[in-house]
Order: structure tokens, then sequence, then C-alpha cells
């Protein structure tokens, strides 16, 4: 029996390695992914603070507008909506909430990390750039703003709502089911058609939501990584000896 033992360890220990090793190449390449995406989110922060927009925000901005019409003047707007006042705060609690009814506690505390710690991250940083949003005439405003406009807080909300609520969908839907599609395609719109939305509307010049884009992936990043350690540890999670809910079993 002992021989046997031995032989099965000898025989795992090179896929153990292998698995090491593939792990360590991904984690390597993740972070190697993370530091790109600081290092130019800090250039562009930079440049913003220094320059009120670029040159080639004004181009492509009245590149965008050119296309106005009135049924596309709708579906930005309704794509903008929900990053408006409150309603970003009462739709990301009522997901908490919603979460916490379904006991998966690990997804609602990813959810508040994702949604109000990019929140605080992106108004620091707007104040600290403090570069002042588009007007008349260099761009059409569809409608007037306050505060700062480096970097879009409606991108980075959507980056950090919708696309938490992209992995978690991608993670506890079942696969091949009409239900997961549409959830996965809608919070893939969502986040996409944001950034559009914010510069043909003159709310934002185009670096604004790159840079948007950046900080949002950032956050979103770290959430998800803090999220799987609470799922992995069941953090939130009391001990239980009974079964879980299904939805909880697939992470």
């Amino acid at each position: 029996m002992e021989e046997v033992k031995s032989e099965q360890l000898a025989e795992e220990s090179p896929r153990r390695r292998l698995l090491r090793r593939v792990a360590a190449w991904r984690l390597w390449r993740a972070q190697v992914r993370y530091s790109v995406m600081l290092l130019a989110f800090a250039v562009l922060a930079y440049y913003a603070r220094a320059y009120a927009y670029f040159a080639w925000d004004r181009a492509v901005a009245h590149w965008l507008q050119s296309w106005r019409a009135p049924a596309l003047d709708v579906l930005m707007y309704a794509v903008s909506y929900i990053g408006y006042g409150v309603i970003p705060y009462a739709i990301a609690a009522a997901t908490f909430l919603v979460f916490l009814v379904l006991r998966l506690r690990s997804e609602a505390f990813g959810l508040l990390l994702s949604t109000a710690g990019s929140g605080l991250l992106n108004r620091t940083i707007k104040m600290l750039i403090a570069r002042p949003r588009p007007a008349a005439p260099d761009v059409n405003v569809f409608r007037e703003h306050g505060g700062q406009s480096f970097p879009s807080g409606h991108v980075t909300f959507y980056v950090c709502y919708f696309g938490f609520l992209f992995f978690v969908a991608y993670a506890l839907l079942p696969e091949r089911t009409p239900a997961r599609r549409a959830a996965l395609t809608l919070n893939a719109l969502m986040i996409a058609l944001v950034g559009l939305s914010r510069i043909y509307l003159g709310a934002h010049w185009p670096s604004d939501t790159i840079g948007a884009y950046f900080l949002g992936g950032l956050w979103l990043a770290f959430s998800l990584y803090m999220y799987r350690r609470w799922k992995e540890r069941s953090t939130f999670h009391a001990v239980e000896t009974t079964n879980k809910a299904p939805l909880d079993e697939k992470i």
C-alpha cells in the first residue's frame, strides 16, 4: 500500500508543478496588464490636469455629434439616464439587497465594494484633476452639468456595476441558457454604450471616458479579486451543515 501511495504521489507531482507554473504565469500576466492600465491612467490623468481638452477630443466629439438624430438622442439619453442623480445609488442598493435576500452575501459585499469604492475614488480624482466640462461652442451640450469632467462618473459606475453583474451572471447562471446570454449581452452593451453616450450628449470629452474605463477596469479587477477571496473563504457565510443554495455552489 505504501508503495502504491508513493507511486501516485510521484505521478501527481509533475502535474502539480505544471498547475503551479500555469497559475504563476496567469498571475504574472494579470499583474502586467494591471500595471499597464495603471500607468496609462496615470499618464492620461497627468495631461488631463494640464489641458482642458486635447485636439483629438474635439475631433472625435464633433465626428460623433455629426450623427445627431432625434432617435439617437433618445437612445443616448436613455443609456445615460440611470447614471444621473441618486439613481445609481438606488439601483446599487437595491441590487445589494436582492443579493442578500438570495443569500449571496459574497456577491452583495463584492458589489458594494465595486460600486461604493469606485464612486469615492472617482470623486477624489475629479477634485484632484479639476478639469472643466465641455461647453459650447466647442461641442453641442445636450444638458448642462456641474462639477468636474475627468474621469467620467457615469462610465466609472457602469464599468464597476454592470461589470460586476456581468461576472456574477457568467459565474452563477447555467451555461447556454437564454437568461445567461441576455444578462451578459445587456451588461456588456451598457458598458460599451455609456462612453459613447457621454461624448454624444456633450457631457464629457473622449479622454474623460477613456480615463474612466481605465479607472473602472482597475477598481473592478480589485473588487473581483477580493470577491473571489471572500467566496473561497466563505467570509460572509456562516458554516452550515445543510446543502447550500444552488447558485452559491457554482463558484
